[in-house]
Parts: structure tokens; C-alpha cells; sequence
């Protein structure tokens, strides 16, 4: 494997399976059909998962939950691109 700068890695990701971790709580698993320098991604056949972290107003206690989608095709801003992996 022949990786000189940090963007030869997500290319050998290319039309392969990836995890992304994302802002605000957010996770996607899809194949990566596209990326440019600034981590921006054409996603497909995409799996999101919203972590939602709500507050108990008796109990104080937090209550974790997820909300899942699937998205046939899906434009990733870089911007918000936290981590980049092969799907776990």
C-alpha cells in the first residue's frame, strides 16, 4: 500500500464500504463513490444514525437513544466530517 499523504488512504476507499463519524452526534455507513481534498463525499446506499441524548426532568438521568435512516444517495459536506473507516 503506497500512502504518501492522508487522502491516498480514503482513496483506496473508493467504491468500498466506509464509516464515517460526523458532528452533532451523527454516523454513517455507505459505499464511497466519490471525496475531494476538502472531505466532501457521494455516499451510497448510506445508513445514518442519529445518537439522541435526552434528559429525565423527575430523574435528571440521561436516556440515550438512536434514530436510523437509510438514503439511497447522499452528499457528505466535508465540513462536518469528523472520522473516516472502514465499517465496523
Amino acid at each position: 500500500i503506497d500512502v504518501k499523504e492522508p487522502l491516498d488512504l480514503i482513496k483506496l476507499s473508493l467504491e468500498e464500504r466506509i464509516y464515517v463519524k460526523m458532528r452533532n452526534e451523527r454516523e454513517l455507513r455507505g459505499k464511497l463513490h466519490a471525496f475531494d481534498q476538502h472531505l466532501n463525499m457521494v455516499l451510497g446506499d448510506v445508513e445514518e444514525i442519529i445518537n439522541i441524548v435526552e434528559i429525565d426532568e423527575e430523574t435528571y438521568e440521561e436516556i440515550y437513544r438512536q434514530k436510523k435512516r437509510t438514503i439511497q444517495m447522499l452528499f457528505v459536506r466535508g465540513d462536518g466530517v469528523i472520522l473516516v473507516s472502514p465499517p465496523t
